[in-house]
């Protein structure tokens, strides 16, 4: 796995794993569930990774939405 980004901001996360599912990569997000022991305070960004084979396209397709 290639962490392709990381932010606190989970709409902008969620945003860009559709950007990445409607082009065809599978991401994962981790550490989605840390907010459970931090109390959402935002202190542990999480980061959307996806598999090393796609690691290439994912920064291209986010490259060219202005994200990455």
């Amino acid at each position: 796995m290639r962490i392709v980004a990381v932010s606190n901001d989970l709409v902008r996360l969620s945003f860009l794993g559709a950007l990445l599912h409607d082009t065809g990569i599978a991401s994962v997000l981790l550490d989605a569930h840390v907010s459970a022991v931090e109390g959402s305070i935002g202190a542990f960004p999480r980061r959307l990774a996806v598999a090393e084979t796609d690691e290439a396209q994912a920064m291209r397709v986010l490259a060219e939405a202005g994200e990455a």
